[in-house]
């Protein structure tokens, strides 16, 4: 209201202002003293900046609210907190045993997998040092995975992991989140929270073509976390980190095709799971649940037999056109003949520390050693971890 009372009042000035420069050009005309009228033309010009100056103050304060609030929820959402969260299926079974079972970061330490303690000289907890057959099925994971994709029509990037504010800004981790990513002050970087930032840019500022959507990326990433709001919560091991590894699926879609291309999404992401042969879970988040930035959101969890619960190692959201508002990232809709905002897409695909915990529990032997799943031994180049 502030807004529109000041863009009424400067133009009221401004038309105020162009008949008093008729009134002077009239009189000049027929040598006709002017000086007061310039006087007064002066003054009009300090009022119309002095409201021009408040004015753009008022914009940009609006302007960062907006940044504030988060996208609509879609209509399929269940309403409430995390207890209304849906189970939308289950894939597999959960192992059994005949021998106790180990954890992950017991596995971890008998086969020499991860160095937890020097990790922690080098850059404090959060920071895992995979060494040996741990570093070698890291890779692993994550060259499968992103064959994976590619195989699937994915186009595969290797983003920068520092972006400027702009990015965070698109995908909604900024302004809200700050607190959550690291920052380089000197250089005024971020470094990423996951590869969702920087490949939702790649379009930033353009005009797509509608028949050359779906544009799909696959990515691989390190992803850095404050975990500003993990207190209390599990951090041991490889359950909560502050570096890791990530396969991520971004989907730039035509919007009236956005909610099926979410579930192809979903797919490609428990495909994985599937071909790991990995029990594994899917629900959909209720609304309190919900991130910022998404209309709907899937998460994917997959078991844990020592934990003897679900980790969650993936999130496959609809931001419909939220960021591409964000973003100025657009599309001529042909049959409207009008550029319209794009809805983009995106999920892990998938993130590999709890990845690793299920496999390495999932797979354990009663001599500790650990079978490689299947799928990934042409990968690793065995088909067992024995210390």
């Amino acid at each position: 209201n502030k807004r529109k009372a000041l863009i009424l009042d400067v133009e009221k000035i401004k038309s105020q202002r162009n008949i008093l420069n008729k009134k002077i050009s009239d009189l000049k005309k027929n040598d006709k003293d002017t000086t007061h009228l310039i006087n007064d033309m002066k003054k009009y010009s300090i009022y119309i900046k002095d409201i021009d100056s408040e004015l753009n103050l008022i914009i940009a304060d609006i302007e960062n609210k907006l940044l504030y609030i988060p996208n609509i929820i879609h209509p399929t959402v269940p309403v409430g907190s995390e207890d209304k969260n849906e189970i939308v299926r289950e894939w597999g079974n959960k192992p059994e045993f005949d021998f106790e079972i180990k954890g992950h970061k017991e596995l971890c330490e008998i086969n020499s997998l991860v160095d937890f303690k020097r990790g922690i000289n080098m850059s404090g907890t959060g920071f895992p040092l995979f060494i040996k057959d741990g570093a070698k099925l890291e890779r692993s994971l994550i060259n499968y995975m992103l064959d994976t994709h590619v195989n699937n029509s994915y186009v595969e990037l290797f983003p920068p992991f520092l972006v400027s504010s702009n990015s965070p800004r698109t995908t909604g981790n900024l302004p809200k989140f700050k607190d959550d990513m690291y920052y380089i002050d000197k250089d005024d970087l971020y470094c990423i929270p996951t590869a969702e930032v920087p490949v939702t840019n790649i379009h930033y500022n353009e005009n797509l073509i509608e028949n050359e959507l779906p544009k799909k990326y696959v990515a691989y990433s390190a992803c850095f976390r404050r975990e500003a709001g993990s207190y209390g919560k599990d951090t041991k091991g490889l359950l909560r980190l502050h570096q890791f590894n990530k396969v991520e699926l971004v989907k730039f879609v035509e919007p009236s095709k956005s909610y099926d291309e979410l579930e192809l999404l979903l797919n490609d992401a428990e495909n994985i799971l599937q071909s790991l042969n990995l029990h594994y879970r899917i629900i959909t988040l209720a609304s309190e649940d919900l991130s910022f930035s998404a209309a709907k959101c899937y998460d994917i969890e997959v078991w844990s037999p020592y934990e003897n619960k679900y980790l969650e190692v993936s999130s496959c959201s609809n931001f419909e056109s939220f960021q591409a508002m964000r973003g100025q990232i657009k599309y001529r809709d042909k049959n409207k003949n009008k550029l319209s905002f794009v809805h983009t897409l995106n999920g892990s695909a998938l993130a590999t520390p709890r990845l690793l915990v299920s496999i390495l529990e999932t797979y354990q032997n009663s001599d500790n050693s650990i079978d490689i799943p299947d799928v990934l031994q042409p990968y690793f180049n065995n088909n067992q971890i024995n210390e």
